[in-house]
């Protein structure tokens, strides 16, 4: 009933998902951003992977170890992603320090206190949620940082010269830039209720709870990805200072 409520599932909704990637494609070709063949790609990859989810995921919530394992599998995803986002370096798999930082202090928080069961059906979505809002913020203010680095490597230079050490010039000529990364997050918190109706909103709604409960929700929600998406930038910065994650040939596009 709740689904019917929202889009039916129906050869209809497939065709207009086809018709839908078919004009991403040609809009990114038509305006040269690039990327025509990666949102071809995403979407071919989005397919299959909710395909395959729908149908071992009755099988993974019946125990908290096999949910456990799928989270795992989730954040190991999550760290190639975003660390081969910021680089092609060997460093890349310093990305799950700043995702594991933010991601896993909240989710023991809420289940040492109750509020998160344990239970599959209840932890495999939210830590979906976090591990998501983590590789967000860790790909974008990596990226942002190294650019701002390649693109002021002189003043960097300028700034060894007067004696900074390497990790405190590193992160005066990076840290604003990569503090952008959490704008996403902002807006989208700002906004809620007057521009958008966020999924876990929307998703209560449906499952009958009371638009109090489901607001709630979602500003939990809200408020936890401010967090996790906080530290992971902090953490990318001190990586990036460090040099751990250090410039290489970014993947673009993949």
């Amino acid at each position: 009933m709740a689904a019917a409520q929202l889009l039916p599932v129906t050869p209809a909704l497939g065709a207009a998902c086809a018709v839908l990637l078919a004009a991403a494609v040609a809009v990114a070709g038509w305006g040269l951003l690039g990327h025509g063949w990666a949102v071809l790609r995403a979407g071919a990859r989005a397919a299959v992977q909710l395909a395959a989810v729908a149908l071992v995921i009755a099988w993974v919530v019946g125990s908290l170890w096999t949910s456990a394992l799928f989270v795992l599998l989730m954040f190991t995803v999550a760290v190639r992603t975003a660390g081969r986002r910021v680089t092609r370096g060997p460093g890349w798999a310093w990305a799950g320090l700043p995702i594991a930082t933010g991601v896993v202090p909240v989710l023991v928080l809420l289940l040492a206190t109750g509020l998160l069961p344990p239970k599959g059906l209840s932890v495999i979505p939210v830590a979906g949620i976090l591990i998501g809002g983590a590789l967000t913020a860790t790909s974008l203010a990596g990226r942002r940082a190294l650019d701002e680095l390649r693109t002021r490597r002189g003043e960097v230079e300028a700034a060894l010269a007067l004696g900074f050490e390497p990790r405190d010039a590193r992160l005066e000529m990076c840290r604003t830039a990569a503090a952008t990364s959490l704008v996403p997050a902002l807006d989208q918190t700002r906004t809620v209720g007057l521009v958008t109706l966020p999924g876990a909103f929307v998703g209560m709604l449906l499952g009958g709870a009371t638009p109090v409960q489901a607001g709630a929700v979602q500003l939990f929600v809200l408020v936890a990805l401010l967090a996790v998406e906080s530290a992971a930038i902090v953490v990318v910065l001190e990586l990036v200072g460090r040099g751990l994650l250090a410039a290489g040939a970014a993947d673009g596009v993949g």
